[in-house]
């Protein structure tokens, strides 16, 4: 009998059933409990009871800092029946100035590094609430959001925080789930905050347009995001690949070494990790060239130095650490969060706008909550100015009854009150009865009859909720905005990007020790010739700027070597530097060898147009190729020019096939030929004799001859005269040339240009000044006469080089004198000099 009885309470039940309910139910607890963010907050539940705890026991940034083991404390007790380690690293997390964005927990003590240290045990560590964390419960005691049971139905705890800024974009979240995962990163407060405004004042707003408001995402730890694609695949979809890469800057020391500094490494990145795994690669010998790896990094931040060893190329070595090692890394983000219950993958736009609904909703909602409180008050002041009115009678009710129940019935039947009034006024105080206070309840009275009309007003209008929402979180943005931390750095080849970068014309400035800059043409104002210039940049003691020119942010920029070979760049891929800036060494930017240097860089507007590449050495070698020959996709640079043991690559000019050449040298000898009288040739090949050069002579200019011109002759001691281009005869290449200056006299030759008369003229000394002049301001001359002082050198100083630009309006008082008064006095003939040309090669 006993046995059919037990029987009885045996249910039998279909495993597999019973285990795909379980799991499906723990799963759903999971993502929608545990691992995923809500959409309106940005909040999992455990960094939401955390923050709402410390509001519980007043830990406002005001208050002093309590220890985080009593936190965890009331955290486990009152809400989130887990273990103290679960909780303590989600506080942990909130206070680590590498891991937010915006730390919503103000941490004292030691909460771990970026080194991968772990906390302080919680009975050593103190926090409190951050300022920000401030705006995210702000208002919950006005109604705005639901509560809930906690786990033993004891207390209620919000389902989520009024968050008066988008957190979930803000600070991102990353979590793992039963078979989802999210992965949103950081962004800027203030772009998201101008994003989100963007949205509500056109709600069709493209992601186009919200994109030009949020750029991208902003990691704590600042790096570099390599291109825009990832960004917008991720903002239109809610999934895509972004390409973090660490900050590092190819400096040189004072032993002629160079070494990579890295300032900043990509989000998530363990630095001792990433150092340990240098090493190693070093020592199983998969990256050469480094020679020892230091850590300098302090509280000032962080600084690893990396040298290279002088035999090996510290771009290539750079380019081997970015592909090695996590000193490049991939963000996949995943745009996943809690939607009304359910996971969802969101793009940018759905992201902004449930946030949008959400703070309409809490708008509403406090709305709601103030005019009810204002309503309620009101009542009472009205019960209480009745009483005010007819005190005596009121007096007198209350005197003649038994008690206060009979004395608040008997003025209900007499003046119509109701319970609460009737209470408010039997609780009255007799002081209350004088003039003043009287005055001051009507005043009461009705400001609360224009609040609670105002009240109304705004839930009547959709438009005044928007308004407030916006208004409430651009006083966010002007509380807590900062400036972008990562940068987004452009990459050729990406469909869209050129369309993102304005086209400006930049000047180009490439020094003698490699440091090159891109700055707004319109850095340099014009001055009077013979003035003193202004500092063009600051730089070693004795490096000079060796070429300057105009050019387009889009075009090309063609590097060619001394020792002949050649690279290629968009110019907007060079950094943008101050006027007095030195710029940032062309290592960076090529992958050179230490021991070569760029002499040479031309603007190209598209390799696959029609001309050649001319090239001229120091000794007087000239080449001409298609210029179709250098189209080619290789960042490691190609050869350009075959070159004789001892000589170098100088100079480089663009050509359409039929222009005149005009070669100029140091000791002031000048020729002009036609560039047909130099075959075309390939990219491998040594070239031909330009012009035959006396000993100790060599090139210091060549230029393309074209109608209209001026030949601008600068000397090294600052004299300069233009001549026009008639003045040089055409000649057979490989000649001696024509005298075209007096260097006995008047000094060496500096450089030749051919300008146009309504140009600018920017002229480099050796000290590094810079002078712009009008070209029109110089003086005419025949060839070889002497000229006229164009720019008044330092004491030792000498000019270097020359570059003509566009002439831009803006011009001072002239205080010099024009000219020293022995300009244009010298003898204009031509010496007898032109023998016959020869052909040799």
């Amino acid at each position: 009998m006993q046995d059919m009885q037990e029987n009885d309470r045996i249910i039998n039940v279909d495993l597999e059933k019973e285990i795909k309910k379980s799991f499906l139910d723990y799963s759903m607890s999971v993502i929608v409990s545990r691992a995923l963010p809500d959409v309106r907050d940005g909040l999992k539940p455990v960094h939401r009871r955390i923050l709402y705890t410390m509001y519980e026991n007043g830990l406002s940034p005001d208050k002093p800092y309590r220890k985080c083991a009593d936190t965890v404390g009331s955290v486990l007790g009152r809400y989130h029946p887990h273990g103290d380690a679960s909780v303590y690293d989600a506080l942990v997390r909130l206070a680590q100035d590498f891991s937010m964005r915006y730390m919503l927990v103000d941490g004292h003590g030691n909460f771990g590094s970026v080194d991968g240290d772990p906390p302080a045990a919680y009975r050593y560590t103190e926090s409190r609430m951050s300022k920000i964390a401030v705006e995210m419960l702000q208002d919950i005691d006005k109604e705005t959001v639901d509560f809930m049971p906690n786990y033993d139905d004891r207390l209620k705890e919000p389902v989520v925080l009024p968050s008066h800024f988008p957190n979930l974009l803000v600070n991102g979240s990353t979590g793992i789930a039963v078979g989802m995962a999210t992965n949103i990163p950081p962004h800027n407060m203030g772009e998201v905050i101008d994003g989100m405004c963007c949205l509500i004042d056109h709600p069709d707003a493209s992601l186009d347009e919200l994109m030009q408001y949020i750029k991208g995402p902003d990691f704590p730890t600042g790096a570099i995001i390599m291109g825009r694609a990832g960004i917008r695949a991720a903002y239109a979809t809610g999934r895509g690949r972004i390409t973090v890469r660490a900050r590092a800057e190819i400096e040189e020391e004072k032993n002629g070494r160079f070494s990579i500094v890295v300032t900043e490494i990509p989000y998530q990145v363990n630095k001792a990790r990433l150092i340990e795994s240098i090493a190693t690669l070093v020592k199983e010998k998969r990256i050469d060239g480094i020679s020892n790896v230091e850590d300098h990094s302090d509280r000032q931040g962080m600084r690893i130095v990396i040298t290279v060893k002088r035999d090996a190329s510290p771009q290539i070595v750079l380019n081997k650490l970015y592909t090695f090692t996590q000193m490049q890394t991939t963000f996949g983000v995943i745009m996943l969060a809690i939607v009304n219950g359910e996971p969802k993958t969101l793009t940018l736009k759905e992201i902004l706008q449930n946030y949008i609904d959400f703070q309409e909703d809490v708008v509403t909602r406090r709305t709601r909550f103030e005019l009810k409180k204002a309503e309620d008050r009101a009542h009472i002041l009205e019960g209480l100015k009745i009483a005010v009115d007819f005190i005596d009678e009121v007096v007198s009710i209350i005197r003649t009854s038994k008690d206060r129940a009979q004395a608040r019935q008997r003025m209900t039947e007499r003046f119509g009150l109701d319970d609460v009034q009737t209470q408010a006024i039997v609780q009255m105080q007799l002081g209350a009865l004088t003039g003043l206070d009287r005055q001051k309840l009507e005043d009461e009275l009705g400001a609360l009859h224009l609040k609670i009309e105002d009240l109304k007003d705004i839930l009547a209008n959709e438009s005044r909720v928007l308004a407030i929402v916006k208004e409430e979180a651009l006083a966010v943005k002007a509380k807590f905005n900062d400036e972008r931390r990562t940068e987004i750095a452009a990459i050729s080849g990406e469909v869209d990007i050129e369309d993102l970068i304005p086209e400006e014309e930049c000047v180009l400035t490439l020094t003698n020790f490699g440091y090159i800059k891109r700055q707004k043409a319109d850095t340099y104002r014009t001055q009077r010739r013979g003035g003193r210039g202004v500092s063009g940049m600051t730089r070693r003691e004795e490096d000079v700027a060796t070429e300057m020119f105009v050019i387009n942010s889009h075009d090309y920029v063609m590097f060619f070597t001394d020792l002949g070979r050649v690279y290629r760049l968009k110019c907007y891929e060079v950094p943008e530097g101050a006027r007095t800036s030195k710029g940032m060494n062309i290592a960076n930017l090529l992958p050179i060898a230490q021991d070569e240097r760029v002499t040479s860089m031309i603007r190209v507007p598209k390799l696959d147009e029609d001309g050649y590449l001319v090239m001229v050495t120091r000794r007087g070698v000239i080449k001409r190729t298609p210029l179709s020959a250098f189209q080619t996709t290789r960042k490691g640079g190609v050869i350009a020019i075959d070159l004789d043991e001892g000589d170098e690559l100088c100079w480089v000019r663009l050509t359409n096939g039929s222009d005149d050449l005009l070669v100029a040298t140091k000791k002031g000898m000048a020729i002009r030929f036609s560039e047909n009288d130099v075959r075309a040739m390939g990219r491998t090949a040594r070239g031909v004799k330009a012009l035959t050069l006396k000993e100790g002579d060599c090139v210091v200019g060549m230029s393309v001859v074209r109608e209209g011109g001026l030949v601008l002759t600068v000397s090294e001691t600052g004299y300069g005269r233009l001549s026009s281009t008639d003045d040089y005869r055409i000649q057979s290449r490989g000649g001696k040339g024509l005298t075209n200056y007096h260097v006995e006299k008047y000094g060496d030759v500096a450089a030749i240009k051919v300008v146009d008369l309504d140009d600018d003229i920017i002229l480099i000394a050796s000290d590094g000044v810079i002078i712009r002049i009008r070209a029109n301001s110089i003086r005419e001359c025949a060839r070889p006469s002497k000229g006229v002082r164009v720019m008044r050198l330092n004491e030792g100083s000498r000019v270097v080089t020359l570059a003509r630009t566009a002439h831009e309006e803006d011009e001072e008082p002239d205080d010099l004198p024009e000219d020293d008064g022995d300009a244009g006095d010298e003898d204009l003939t031509e010496e007898p000099l032109e023998q016959e040309n020869s052909n040799e090669e």
